[in-house]
């Protein structure tokens, strides 16, 4: 199924608009969230065909996000990227085991990314 409708979660406005801009010009339709409760609103609204998620944010982070969203019965099955500035491998591992199916470090490359995303299909 092609990924045609994505969530992007990060606290930092700079990262939503570089990662909206990236993901439009791929002709997908984005939506942003900036902490892990709003996410949970976009979530209930629109089920996305993927999600990129950033680490570090306040409240909820985004490997608790992660666990939840991949836990919840409801949401288990869309894929989720973790897109950070954690870049140890410590991170990434953790990231994955939180059900993340994808991780890609900060400053993201477009290229990365879309082989990231194509990994998922």
């Amino acid at each position: 199924m092609p990924i045609q409708k994505v969530l992007v979660v990060d606290d930092s406005k700079t990262e939503l608009m570089f990662l909206t801009d990236l993901l439009q010009k791929k002709g997908m339709q984005v939506r942003t969230a900036e902490n892990a409760e709003e996410a949970f609103r976009k979530l209930a609204e629109a089920k996305p065909d993927l999600i990129l998620m950033d680490v570090v944010m306040p409240g909820q982070n985004g490997f608790q996000l992660t666990r939840a969203i991949s836990r919840d019965p409801q949401y288990a099955d869309v894929p989720i990227i973790m897109c950070t500035s954690k870049n140890q491998e410590t991170d990434r591992v953790w990231g994955m085991r939180q059900g993340a199916r994808g991780y890609v470090t900060k400053p993201v490359d477009a290229a990365q990314l879309q082989a990231a995303i194509d990994a998922l299909g």
